[in-house]
């Protein structure tokens, strides 16, 4: 057989063409239940919101990307855990929340934080996050160090039940909102359409070098299986400056030796059960996706940040 020779050039310029691979890292998110997670550091209230993110999450994400002193912002902060994990971690935080009911929690939380002896301040501003560039100050450009965040999945999610013999189960706590404008209600493209517009708008509140990480699973809906982190990934890489600098795996299932134990929810196992009993093959989903992007174009210089001077606004003090 003749020797196979390879072109030197070509293979360089095939090799410049090939981006190099994601990083890739698992987190163990589920080794306690996410009401252990929240006891004594939440107000109890915080429980009725539907689809939290989990602290161990925002905690691990505020830690690996940010610095003591950093500001950290959630543009749809719900009961604001986000704003929560930083201000212990010593991080400013900002927080933008669209339903009324759950920017009240998100300040509570943050008081509530603050009495504990958190360091960091924090500040949550209602409005919809989609005119972000216009609920926030020009005085935040180029000030914030990562975007912490998480879409919501549909209308109806997780929640609570009570189960008791010969009544049946009482569900609660399991809607977002009744809201027709919340991005909860809008269906998938319009609810991709509506992230491209939230993190466009919060890009130029990045600083050079910051950062966009947002905590989002698949989903089933309809006997099908919802690929909402790929399929945000594509539009964003295909519609933003943004481009993908890290995937991490948050594992929701507690880990226990060499087996896993979930922590799915009642309508998550419900829903499980009720394909298999039809014969449909279907598995519990036991991680999320947390996708970090960074600006594909260097950053413009902005002035730097005034030490714990981010939120000052005519609030009053969390």
């Amino acid at each position: 057989m003749p020797e196979r020779r390879t072109d030197p050039e070509a293979t360089a310029t095939s090799a410049a063409a090939t981006p190099p691979p994601v990083p890739l890292s698992v987190w163990l998110a589920g080794q306690q239940p996410s009401r252990l997670q929240r006891t004594g550091r939440y107000v109890p209230a915080s429980m009725a919101h539907p689809a939290k993110m989990l602290p161990v999450i925002a905690a691990q994400a505020i830690a690996d990307y940010t610095a003591p002193g950093d500001l950290v912002l959630d543009p749809t902060c719900g009961i604001g855990t986000t704003l929560v994990e930083a201000l212990h971690l010593g991080r400013d935080a900002l927080g933008v929340e669209y339903e009324p009911a759950w920017a009240v929690l998100a300040r509570r939380n943050v008081q509530h934080a603050r009495s504990q002896g958190a360091t960091g301040t924090g500040r949550v501003v209602p409005g919809d996050a989609r005119q972000i560039d216009t609920l926030l100050g020009d005085e935040l450009r180029g000030q914030v160090t990562l975007v912490l965040t998480s879409p919501p999945y549909g209308s109806s999610l997780h929640g609570q039940v009570t189960a008791s013999p010969g009544a049946g189960v009482d569900k609660r706590n399991y809607r977002y909102s009744r809201d027709r404008h919340n991005l909860a209600h809008v269906g998938l493209d319009r609810l991709l359409e509506a992230m491209i517009d939230i993190l466009t708008g919060c890009q130029p509140f990045l600083r050079p070098g910051g950062v966009i990480a947002m905590t989002v699973r698949p989903y089933w809906e309809r006997g099908a299986l919802i690929d909402l982190p790929g399929r945000l990934t594509t539009a964003i890489s295909d519609r933003t400056g943004l481009i993908l600098l890290d995937r991490n795996v948050a594992l929701l299932a507690a880990l226990r030796e060499e087996q896993l134990v979930t922590r799915a929810s009642f309508f998550q196992l419900a829903q499980v059960r009720k394909a298999r009993a039809a014969g449909i093959a279907r598995h519990l989903i036991a991680h999320e996706d947390l996708l970090v992007f960074r600006n594909a174009a260097p950053a413009s210089a902005v002035a730097p940040a005034a030490d714990s001077a981010h939120l000052e606004s005519s609030e009053p003090a969390a």
